[in-house]
């Protein structure tokens, strides 16, 4: 997923909601929890977040959106989209079988680029599909600098999932902080979904310690 600056964010003047096929079938009234990033590569952490969040919250579908290119970070270290929608789809049969999990590159198929602007377009172009936002914890702890940030927090729940290392940067995080009133107690979690933003709440679970940082580094020290 794109990320970019904190700053409002004007809408998007690019394609209109439904100019552009986004390859998801998503039918009104399904839980679906939007998994955004680079996966670079994928690796069984990004599954541990995604299973998570699909038993805890309750959900339907996790649709795994792979960022085209991250404009933050350098193209050289990036694989191409077509090898990190691959790592991407074997992390995600190890989160889960059958239609659980759903591998996207909607991001390139409808030509947006930060995240805000992705996640209006999939709200404009699947009415009645309750979405739920997901990240890491080691994300919510940067969540401020997003552009757009409190639009996304404004526009559907988020689950946050713990990550080793970043869980007491998280809950002392601005963004934690600037919506307190609208934290969700982890033992509600599964009434998430049908809450109305802004909500959001904080999941523990055993940790992962896997990262796509390490594990590029030892791919480049075997080459």
């Amino acid at each position: 997923m794109t990320f970019f600056h904190a700053g409002p964010a004007p809408r998007a003047s690019g394609p209109r909601p439904g100019g552009l096929r986004d390859g998801l079938d998503l039918q009104p009234g399904l839980r679906v929890g939007l998994f955004g990033g680079s996966f670079n590569p994928a690796h069984d952490g990004h599954a541990h977040v995604a299973e998570t969040a699909l038993r805890r919250l309750d959900l339907d579908r996790v649709v795994w959106l792979v960022s085209p290119q991250n404009p933050l970070k350098d193209p050289a270290g990036t694989a191409p989209l077509a090898e990190r929608m691959a790592s991407a789809r074997i992390a995600a049969a190890q989160a889960a079988s059958g239609p659980s999990m759903i591998v996207s590159d909607v991001e390139s198929r409808i030509g947006t680029r930060r995240t805000i602007d992705t996640l209006r377009a999939l709200t404009a172009r699947h009415p009645g599909v309750r979405f739920v936002w997901l990240m890491g914890s080691d994300n919510l702890a940067s969540f401020h600098r997003w552009r757009g940030w409190t639009d996304i927090m404004r526009l559907m729940p988020v689950a946050v999932i713990a990550r080793p290392g970043s869980e007491l940067d998280s809950r002392t995080a601005p963004a934690a902080a600037r919506f307190a009133a609208a934290r969700v107690p982890a033992s509600r979690a599964r009434l998430l979904p049908d809450l109305e933003a802004p909500a959001w709440t904080l999941l523990n679970a055993p940790l992962n310690h896997r990262s796509s940082t390490a594990l590029r580094a030892a791919a480049q020290a075997d080459a």
